[in-house]
């Protein structure tokens, strides 16, 4: 690894927040656009976030799900890491029951090979689907319903990366070219899965804040130094959405408190609602309270109220890093937020893709 690459792998705290600060993308296809077009708002934002300092960018796998279009991360991983220069690009995460840990080492040590130093792999056990779905991706559910067999699994693909000399099969690329290995959990049984084999750890308070202080508790309570990792490393990722007036910032969170609000009425996934939909939508008072209650355990508002979050969610949970993932259905909206963070956080951007990073986007 050169200087440089190994400079690029190190993260860097916010001086403000004291922890990195990192970005998720899901690729979020509003309703009335393709998913061309979220692919390519992708593209723009990956360039973006990178010359703005941010530390990693990490694709989520979903899978019949209209509304998002990163069903392929190491797609997109790829296609980001060659556009890029310095950030860290990765998945968060592969969800490794559906997927054979010899394909899934082959893909990310290729990934590392042609990026050095630059490649995170997040590991996840939920199917990242409903039930219908999972069966044609795995097509022999059996224990892996509910991804059980995780623990069987991540051996077997940590083999193909550090090989015995004799093993008969063998991953090419594989030894030499291990990625940084996450192991990603809304629940205690992956954090303490994380903690005794001595992963980074990342808990998704995005979806399930209730979860995230017991679930770092039981990460570094449970942690073991291994060779990958010498003390935990808890990273959060939070809903954040900013903007100039908290007026904004909220109306632009409708979007995503009204995707959860249908997921938990159990209405069938769809496009990101646009923001003509959220303004029409009937709210009755149970709803709204819900989507309140939803956007509220998220970072959304002005750049000092997103400050003041941000920060009271490190202190509460103990986060080594924060990663934001920003579900509106406005671009525009989205990549301003991102900057606003980024100046918020006073995160170091690159004086030779500042001018390009801040200039006007458009899809």
């Amino acid at each position: 690894m050169t200087t440089d690459q190994h400079a690029a792998s190190q993260p860097v705290a916010s001086p403000v927040l004291g922890v990195p600060l990192s970005v998720l993308d899901v690729a979020p296809v509003p309703r009335g656009t393709t998913p061309a077009q979220a692919l390519a708002q992708a593209t723009q934002l990956a360039q973006r976030v990178d010359a703005l300092g941010f530390t990693r960018l990490w694709y989520a796998e979903h899978h019949n799900m209209p509304g998002i279009a990163s069903s392929a991360p190491e797609v997109l991983i790829a296609h980001a890491a060659a556009l890029t220069s310095r950030i860290r690009v990765g998945s968060g995460g592969v969800m490794l029951p559906n997927h054979a840990p010899l394909l899934v080492a082959e893909r990310f040590a290729t990934l590392e090979a042609l990026h050095p130093g630059r490649i995170d792999l997040g590991i996840g056990r939920a199917p990242g689907s409903d039930p219908w779905t999972a069966r044609a991706l795995r097509r022999d559910l059996g224990p892996k319903a509910s991804g059980h067999d995780l623990p069987q699994l991540l051996p077997e693909l940590f083999d193909y990366f550090d090989p015995e000399e004799d093993a008969r099969i063998r991953s090419t690329p594989g030894a030499g070219y291990r990625p940084q290995v996450w192991l990603l959990g809304s629940s205690g049984s992956s954090a303490e899965l994380a903690g005794v084999l001595g992963l980074h750890f990342a808990t998704a308070h995005h979806f399930s804040p209730a979860a995230s202080v017991p679930s770092m508790a039981a990460y570094r309570a449970r942690f073991q130094p291994s060779e990958h990792l010498a003390e935990p490393y808890g990273l959060l990722t939070v809903q954040v959405v900013v903007a100039d007036t908290e007026v904004e910032a909220r109306a632009a969170a409708d979007a995503f408190a009204l995707t959860f609000l249908r997921m938990r009425q159990g209405i069938p996934p769809s496009t990101l609602p646009n923001a003509e939909d959220v303004a029409a939508y009937p709210w009755n008072a149970e709803e709204r309270a819900f989507a309140d209650a939803m956007i509220d355990a998220q970072a959304v508002g002005t750049p000092e109220q997103v400050r003041e979050r941000l920060t009271s969610l490190v202190e509460e949970t103990g986060a080594s890093e924060l990663m934001a993932t920003t579900m509106v259905p406005d671009p525009d909206v989205r990549m301003r937020s991102f900057e606003l963070l980024a100046g918020l956080a006073e995160l170091q951007s690159s004086s030779a893709s500042l001018k390009s990073a801040m200039a006007p986007s458009r899809a």
